[in-house]
């Protein structure tokens, strides 16, 4: 028999090409082989390969329940991510994984609980809020705050519209309105703790560090403790199983001691996601 090949990838079709935004599309895709199954927790990403290019760690976006179709949402940031901009429905890539760590979903069972995103932060913690609407009954309150510079670049907005209409209490702000027609909140995120009256338990969060930096700040005045705080980092990951060693972090491998971080384990790495 054959020995397993890490870096050998599943082939999948592009079934649908969605833009969110000038540089933010997602990449509805289905795997090829009727045989294969992509089954994934909410947190964990894939290797995205684009033949002949090269490939690039990617979170998928849709919702776990699914075990053939999958999404990932793509901010252009070099040349794989170039080339897939470039694709079509019907076009096939490779995937590997998924890999990685995910967000503990049983330990938060009962609790209140926060989910806060900053840009294209929204899609690796969209599986994690479509967990949650799948088994409302057993969460306690949930927010989901989600932040970006104006309108042009806010995303998911009709998944947004969905989850409110599911129990989840979703806030959309944005740090000036550029112009533009906007129907939520104007504003950086951290003044939305107190503006609508948040007290969690647990708090899950992804985006740039300025703003995971500000948030924490909020985080301590309700209370949460730094084992109840999740961060999902992505940052230089390559190979995805801890071979190449891009996205070491002092003694952590961050494709695979993460991308989920609790509070208190990054306070222990030398190096820190902000300064």
């Amino acid at each position: 028999m054959r020995a397993k090949n890490d870096f050998e990838p599943k082939i999948a079709e592009i079934t649908a090409v969605k833009k969110e935004c000038s540089d933010i599309y997602t990449f509805s895709c289905r795997l090829r082989n009727k045989k294969d199954k992509i089954e994934f927790q909410p947190g964990q990403f894939v290797e995205v390969a684009v033949f002949g290019v090269g490939e690039v760690p990617i979170s998928i976006s849709s919702s776990p329940l699914e075990k053939h179709n999958f999404d990932v949402t793509v901010k252009k940031a070099g040349s794989v991510t170039e080339a897939l901009f470039k694709m079509k429905k019907g076009g096939l890539i490779g995937i590997r994984g998924p890999y990685g760590n995910w967000y503990p979903m049983d330990s938060f069972k009962g609790r209140n609980i926060v989910v806060v995103a900053g840009g294209v932060g929204i899609a690796p913690l969209s599986p994690v809020v479509e967990h949650i609407i799948a088994h409302r009954q057993e969460y306690g309150k949930v927010w989901l705050l989600y932040g970006t510079h104006c309108p042009e670049n806010a995303i998911f907005n009709a998944r947004m519209n969905r989850w409110s209409k599911n129990g989840i209490e979703s806030i959309a702000t944005v740090t000036k309105t550029c112009d533009m027609k906007w129907n939520g909140e104007v504003g950086h995120v951290e003044p939305m703790f107190e503006k609508h009256g948040i007290k969690a338990d647990v708090a899950i969060c992804c985006g740039p560090p300025r703003m995971l930096k500000d948030i924490y700040v909020e985080f301590n005045k309700m209370g949460i403790k730094d084992g109840d705080i999740y961060f999902s980092l992505e940052r230089m990951m390559q190979c995805g199983i801890g071979k190449c060693g891009h996205c070491n972090i002092g003694r952590k491998y961050v494709c695979m001691d993460g991308p989920v971080f609790r509070k208190d384990e990054l306070n222990e790495l030398t190096e820190k996601i902000w300064k």
